[in-house]
C-alpha cells in the first residue's frame, strides 16, 4: 500500500487514506503508513500491560501488539481494560514501522483519494477533541462527512512509555541454561533430583526430569498400527518425525482408557536407546523434588512377584510418606522385544542426546485463565497441589497471600492472578503452586494449572514487544506456535516479583535468621 501523493489533471497532487470508525466519528491514515488491515484475531494478554494494550497476536509467524484506539483516544473506562470488539465489522489495521502495531476499530469504510487543497491542518480546525492527537482534517463525500487524519506517534508514545530493561544475570545457577537434559536432573537447591510425574489409571507415576524430552498433549490424529501388541496406541508426526506412541497403561498392565476417553491425554516424550519414544498418559501432575533419603527400591520380595525391579525399581516416599510415587525407568519400561525393534530402527531416526538438546531450551507451561505462560525448567524447584493453611503477612500486598511451611522450609506464596489483576477462582478450584527459585529468593506463585513440558529452539521466542513498557521486563519473549494457534508468554522468573516486594521477602528471611 505504498502510495505516494500522486499528480491530479488540474496540476495538483492527491493523497490516499484510509478511513475507518470509532463510535459515530470518522478517522484517518495515510495509506503508506498502513500494511494491512485483518479480521481482530485470537490475543494473548499481556500481563500488567498498559490500559490501551489489548493482549499479542500472531500474524504470518510475527508478533503483533494490538491496541484498541478507544482506549487511546481516552474513551474507554479507565478502570477496565478494553476487550476485543464481537461486530463482524471490527478490524485490526496493521501499521508500518519499527514499532508495528495494530490497531482495533470497530470498523473499516474505504481507501479515499484526497486532493491536496481539501487537507486542512489540524491545528486550524475547530474539531479537534480532548485526547486527540491529528496532523490534518478533511472533508469528502460532497463534503457530507468529516476525517480526522491521526498522528500516531505521540498518540503511542503517550500510551506506551518504554522503560529500558537493566541487564540482568542468568536464572539458573551455574554455567547451565534452562535445557531439559541429563546434568540438569538435580535440583536447583543441589539436593537429589527432580522427578516430572504423572497419572495413568489414578495412580502417580515419576520420571526422573533429565529423561524427559517434554510433555504435550495427546495429537486429534494419531495413526493406530495393526492391533498385533496391546501397548502401541500407533504413531504421531513430531518435530517432523514419526513419533511411536505406547500406552503407559498398557506397558505397566493396568486397565485400558475407557472409549470415551482416548482422545484426551498427554505424551511424555522419552528418549530410549536414541530414539524418541512417546509414553500416553491420563494427564499430568507435578514437578517433585526426590531427596535421596525419601527414595527407596521396591520391596524385594514384591519386586519378585511383579517384576517391578525392571519396569519399576524404585519408590519415592512424599509428604511424610502419605504419598508414595513410583519412579520409572524409561529404559526398562518396554519388553525385550520392543527395545531390539527400536534398535533395529534406521540409524536416521536416533537422535543423540546433546543434539537434541543444542540451541533448545524446555519450558514449564501453566494457564490463567485461558491465556497460556511458561518459565524456564531451570528455574522451577517444583510444582505441588495448593492445598493446607496460608498464613497471612500483616502490612504485605493483597497478591502476597502469605507464607506455607513447605517440608519444614517456610516459603512466600503469591497470588498470580492477583499479581496480573485477573479476577479470582471460584472457591474451591483446584490450583497449583510453582515453586520459583532465582538467584536470591525462593516462592511459590499460585496458577490455575500445568499443562505441560515444551521444548523449542531459542531463535523460535520473540522478543516481548516495546510498546508494552513495564510489561518487558515481566515477561521476556513470546513463543508463537502458529500452527495450533497458540501464543505462549514467556515470563523472567526475576521479576514476578517487584522490587518492593524482593525488599519485603529479604527483610523477612532477614528476621527468620534473627529468630533461630
Amino acid at each position: 500500500m505504498d502510495n505516494p501523493p500522486q499528480p491530479m489533471a488540474a496540476g495538483g497532487t492527491t493523497h490516499r487514506f484510509l478511513t475507518f470508525r470509532v463510535g459515530a466519528d470518522i478517522y484517518a491514515l495515510p495509506a503508506q503508513d498502513v500494511a494491512e488491515v485483518i479480521r481482530l484475531p485470537p490475543l494473548a494478554r499481556l500481563p500488567q500491560a498498559p490500559a490501551a494494550l489489548m493482549g499479542i497476536a500472531s500474524l504470518r509467524g510475527a508478533t503483533l501488539p494490538v491496541a484498541s484506539l478507544r482506549a487511546l483516544l481516552g474513551r474507554a473506562a479507565p478502570a477496565a481494560r478494553p476487550t476485543p470488539a464481537r461486530s463482524a465489522a471490527a478490524r485490526a489495521i496493521a501499521l508500518r514501522g519499527a514499532a508495528a502495531v495494530g490497531l482495533a476499530v470497530d470498523a473499516v469504510d474505504d481507501l479515499v483519494t484526497i486532493g491536496a487543497a481539501q487537507i486542512e491542518p489540524a491545528e486550524a480546525s475547530a474539531a479537534v477533541r480532548p485526547g486527540e492527537r491529528l496532523t490534518s482534517v478533511f472533508r469528502f463525500h460532497d463534503d457530507r462527512d468529516l476525517a480526522r487524519v491521526l498522528d500516531m506517534p505521540p498518540l503511542l508514545a503517550a500510551a506506551f512509555v518504554p522503560r529500558p530493561r537493566p541487564p540482568r544475570p542468568a536464572v539458573a545457577p551455574g554455567p547451565a541454561q534452562p535445557r531439559l537434559h541429563p546434568s540438569q536432573a538435580a535440583s536447583p537447591g543441589g539436593v537429589g533430583e527432580r522427578l516430572v510425574t504423572f497419572e495413568a489409571a489414578g495412580q502417580e507415576y515419576g520420571l526422573p526430569i533429565g529423561a524427559v524430552q517434554e510433555i504435550r498433549p495427546l495429537p486429534p490424529s494419531v495413526t493406530a498400527l495393526p492391533p498385533d501388541e496391546a501397548v502401541a496406541r500407533g504413531v504421531a508426526v513430531h518435530r517432523g518425525r514419526l513419533l511411536p506412541l505406547f500406552a503407559l497403561r498398557g506397558l505397566l498392565g493396568l486397565p485400558a482408557q475407557t472409549e470415551g476417553g482416548k482422545g484426551a491425554g498427554k505424551v511424555v516424550v522419552v528418549r530410549v536407546s536414541g530414539h524418541a519414544v512417546g509414553l500416553v498418559v491420563d494427564r499430568m501432575r507435578d514437578v517433585l523434588p526426590a531427596d535421596p533419603a525419601s527414595v527407596e527400591p521396591v520391596p524385594p520380595v514384591l519386586a519378585a512377584r511383579i517384576g517391578g525391579e525392571l519396569r519399576i525399581p524404585r519408590l519415592l516416599r512424599a509428604e511424610n510418606g502419605r504419598r508414595l510415587v513410583p519412579i520409572l525407568d524409561p529404559q526398562t519400561l518396554f519388553r525385550e522385544e520392543v527395545m531390539q525393534r527400536l534398535d533395529r530402527r534406521e540409524a536416521g531416526d536416533a537422535v543423540p542426546d546433546a543434539a537434541a538438546a543444542a540451541g533448545e531450551m524446555a519450558l514449564l507451561v501453566f494457564r490463567l485463565g485461558e491465556d497460556e505462560y511458561a518459565l524456564p525448567i531451570g528455574a522451577v524447584d517444583e510444582v505441588v497441589k495448593a492445598a493446607g493453611a496460608v498464613t497471612r503477612i500483616p502490612g504485605t500486598p493483597k497478591f502476597l497471600e502469605g507464607v506455607v511451611n513447605l517440608r519444614g522450609s517456610v516459603l512466600p506464596i503469591i497470588d498470580q492472578r492477583r499479581r496480573f489483576d485477573m479476577p479470582a477462582l471460584p472457591p474451591g478450584a483446584p490450583r497449583r503452586i510453582i515453586v520459583v527459585r532465582t538467584d536470591r529468593h525462593r516462592a511459590g506463585i499460585v496458577v490455575d494449572r500445568v499443562t505441560e513440558i515444551l521444548r523449542c529452539r531459542e531463535d523460535a521466542v520473540d522478543p516481548a514487544p516495546d510498546l508494552a513498557g513495564e510489561p518487558a521486563r515481566l515477561v521476556s519473549g513470546i513463543l508463537n506456535l502458529e500452527p495450533a494457534g497458540r501464543l505462549i508468554l514467556l515470563l523472567d522468573p526475576a521479576e514476578l516479583m517487584t522490587r518492593a516486594e524482593r525488599g519485603l521477602l529479604d527483610g523477612f528471611a532477614k528476621k527468620r535468621r534473627e529468630a533461630r
